[in-house]
């Protein structure tokens, strides 16, 4: 099995791509060692000295690190993510899925209910693709008041250039093609 690496604009994470399908239904992402416990490869990872993130998207696993160096944690890194693939270890625990309940947490308001339509299109076929190929995923979140609220995952969480893709990015994006939308924040 061979797993490639890439750079992400976040320097702290890195790209591991291991030429499969890695969670292609809806992203997932590891922010501490208890959230892991839902997947044995994130918990996996988790174990390894200097790993303060995992995030699964449709074929790549983005792994964010401290201030340990990559030479020391990409070995054990990749060690990892082929000994699960080749066991063929399920990536979720049984009873886990990688739907998040998205639905429950967003807000708006009943008369915008188009507007969101349009807003999260936008988003599915514009922007989480491009996020994607940078190691990171943008939900939706809300919309109240001409502002849109998303929450950034994977290489975007943290990422020094997340507020120039959120403002000179996003926000011109959806400003250009939805009118009332005056404003983007991350959440």
């Amino acid at each position: 099995m061979f797993i490639q690496t890439e750079a992400t604009p976040n320097p702290q994470t890195l790209k591991f791509l291991p030429g499969r399908d890695v969670l292609p239904e809806q992203p997932k992402d590891f922010r501490d060692e208890e959230a892991a416990k839902a997947s044995p490869l994130a918990s996996a990872l988790f174990t390894i000295d200097g790993v303060t993130g995992v995030f699964f998207g449709a074929d790549f696993i983005a792994v964010t690190k401290d201030d340990s160096d990559w030479a020391h944690l990409k070995p054990a890194i990749l060690g990892s993510i082929m000994e699960h693939f080749m066991s063929n270890q399920p990536l979720l625990s049984d009873g886990e899925t990688a739907a998040q309940n998205t639905q429950a947490e967003e807000f708006f308001e009943e008369d915008d209910k188009e507007m969101v339509e349009v807003i999260k299109e936008l988003l599915d076929t514009r922007v989480r693709p491009a996020v994607a190929m940078d190691g990171g995923d943008i939900i939706f979140k809300g919309f109240k008041q001409g502002t849109v609220y998303l929450h950034m995952q994977g290489a975007c969480s943290g990422c020094p250039s997340s507020t120039a893709t959120l403002k000179n990015g996003i926000e011109n994006l959806l400003r250009h093609f939805v009118p009332g939308v005056e404003d983007v924040q991350q959440i």
